[in-house]
């Protein structure tokens, strides 16, 4: 069975994930115009500087400062390779936080399809004040039938 198409982007925003250096939490996040995937991103280390993961975390309230969220990664990939992303879709493994939602939201993005909350109410009643769809796509239970074997 083919899988539908924000299950299919949701996963490989999934597989981005796999590359985030902040082991606090992985987070990928892809953006995605008429089916074509247009830059992705994963919360990381600014350019040049240690991990997280290897070097320690930089914790404000509880929260690492160092990193550079997935989504943010995303935006800031397009713009350096010259890529527009007005009107696309975000998918992120977690909801925005509320600087990523603002950068979302003036890059003029319609969509953000999460796989899981993250921690930021403020994002629903902005969202629908200007016209961004928030999507819940919470990670489906594994179905056996997609196994392989070898």
């Amino acid at each position: 069975m083919r899988a539908e198409w924000d299950t299919y982007f949701m996963q490989i925003a999934r597989v981005v994930a796999s590359r985030a250096t902040c082991d606090r939490k992985l987070v990928g996040a892809l953006l995605v115009r008429d089916r074509m995937i247009l830059s992705t991103g994963y919360n990381g280390s600014i350019r040049g500087m240690p991990h997280c993961d290897e070097a320690g975390h930089m914790l404000e309230n509880g929260h690492c400062v160092a990193t550079i969220h997935a989504e943010a990664n995303a935006i800031l990939q397009a713009a350096k390779n010259g890529v527009g992303i007005d009107g696309a879709d975000i998918y992120t493994t977690a909801s925005p936080c509320w600087p990523c939602f603002k950068l979302i939201a003036n890059a003029g993005l319609r969509r953000v399809i999460y796989g899981e909350f993250y921690r930021d109410d403020r994002i629903f009643e902005v969202a629908r004040r200007v016209g961004i769809a928030l999507v819940d796509l919470a990670a489906p239970a594994p179905d056996a039938s997609l196994k392989t074997t070898a």
